[in-house]
């Protein structure tokens, strides 16, 4: 048996961190091991919220409990989101550890959830420092939106040659591939809004129409998508390409639902098979 182990936080109504992550995963062929570093009613964008964060102790004891199961050589990927408290971060990396050490091939896809530009930082005191200073360096794949890459590099995104320097900068630190999100622009046809993908193979960016909607767990959403397409091809411009077309068409659904939450259930076919397709641009 192979799995993915995410570990990041869970909502009872909406899709984000593990209530987004886990059903895309499973939609596109994976086993999930999911665990969940908060249990909330909501995310706490709707300002009211019930539930807790879990102890770090709590999300170490599921941890060793999977692994007593005998599976993690088979697990080919950690994927990590909202953490809750730094102290969880520590969690995070021995169980990274542990993985590779069952299964050297394993990769860890690092979300660094940190906030973005219309909020700032939303995330508790130390958490931020936590991804700079000790995720960074240990990742393989780091999905940043644009204001958490700015934070980790110090640096200032506002065109697609600061983003691929900010990238840069990025991989001279530990991972072997960057997804930035968020990247927007506008042009002679109207808004619009990046993804893009750095590598030592090359960079390439996907842009597809700006909607008017900024839903919470998008982000969640595209790394798993990002992750899963690329675990299973290897493709990185074809996972950037699915990811793109998913998440556009998720939000698509989202718009003419009217509803707040990221529409998965809904537009679940298009996890697999988006409707548009928008190519990916090679950029170096």
């Amino acid at each position: 048996m192979s799995g993915i182990l995410t570990i990041q936080s869970a909502v009872a109504y909406g899709h984000v961190g593990n209530s987004a992550a886990v059903f895309v995963l499973q939609r596109l062929g994976f086993e999930a091991w999911p665990v969940n570093t908060v249990q909330f009613s909501n995310h706490p964008g709707y300002g009211a919220w019930r539930g807790r964060i879990f102890p770090p102790e709590d999300v170490a004891a599921v941890i060793a409990g999977i692994a007593e199961r005998g599976v993690l050589p088979g697990c080919r990927a950690v994927l990590s989101g909202y953490l809750g408290d730094v102290a969880l971060g520590e969690v995070v990396l021995a169980a990274v550890a542990r993985v590779k050490a069952a299964n050297p091939a394993a990769i860890w896809c690092c979300d660094p959830v940190i906030g973005d530009r219309a909020a700032g930082i939303y995330v508790r005191q130390g958490i931020a420092e936590f991804f700079r200073d000790r995720a960074l360096a240990a990742s393989d794949l780091l999905t940043p939106n644009v204001f958490e890459a700015e934070y980790l590099t110090g640096m200032r995104i506002d065109s697609a040659d600061s983003a691929l320097a900010a990238c840069a900068a990025l991989r001279a630190r530990g991972p072997r591939l960057v997804m930035l999100t968020s990247l927007g622009r506008s042009g002679s046809a109207g808004a619009r809004i990046g993804m893009l993908v750095s590598s030592a193979a090359g960079s390439w960016l996907v842009e597809t129409p700006l909607l008017p909607i900024d839903p919470s767990g998008a982000g969640d959403a595209a790394a798993a998508l990002f992750l899963g397409h690329f675990l299973s091809s290897g493709d990185i411009a074809g996972a950037l390409e699915r990811t793109a077309g998913a998440i556009y068409a998720v939000l698509r659904r989202t718009v003419v639902s009217g509803e707040r939450e990221i529409q998965l259930i809904a537009a679940q076919d298009a996890l697999i098979a988006p409707p548009e397709h928008f190519p990916a641009q090679r950029l170096v």
